[in-house]
């Protein structure tokens, strides 16, 4: 496995993976708007816009993964369901961390959906803490955004 930038061809697979594991994650924990929105072919141009700021696992050629970091916040990190427990996921926050201390952040944030029970003990294994509930303005259509009950999860970065 390999952490590298990801690239607009990237782009197809990095919906695939995001698509299904946001639905791992979210189903059952998200305002159901926000769970109509999310259609499959709503993560392509998703995905697409968010090229710059992203890194990919690559596995044998394949997109197993994906983490976005967007100013002080790691916006997005997914794993493909077949490559959860492998160190994918460990390998991109890792990744991602370097990336927002090389630029400078000194404490990164992110949300997680409170009801999200295994990527919130993922991220406290990994040193993140949790800082507290609150919502979350998620994406909606045409620069609209949809509250969700979230944690706030944050870490302090050493300097690159």
């Amino acid at each position: 496995m390999r952490v590298r930038p990801m690239t607009p061809d990237d782009a197809p697979a990095v919906a695939d993976v995001w698509y299904r594991a946001w639905r791992d994650g979210h189903l059952g924990h998200v305002p159901d708007e926000l769970v109509a929105l999310r259609t499959p072919e709503s993560f392509g141009p998703r995905a697409a816009a968010r090229v710059p700021g992203t890194c990919v696992a690559d596995v044998d050629g394949q997109v197993a993964g994906f983490a976005t970091v967007v100013g002080d916040e790691l916006e997005e990190l997914f794993v493909d369901a077949g490559h959860r427990g492998s160190g994918v996921a460990a390998a991109l926050l890792a990744d991602a961390e370097h990336r927002l201390a090389a630029a400078g952040v000194e404490t990164a944030w992110l949300a997680v959906v409170a009801g999200n029970a295994r990527a919130r003990r993922f991220y406290a294994k990994q040193g993140w803490r949790d800082d507290g509930p609150f919502d979350y303005a998620a994406e909606g259509p045409d620069g609209t955004r949809i509250p969700v009950p979230c944690r706030r999860y944050v870490k302090e970065l050493r300097q690159a």
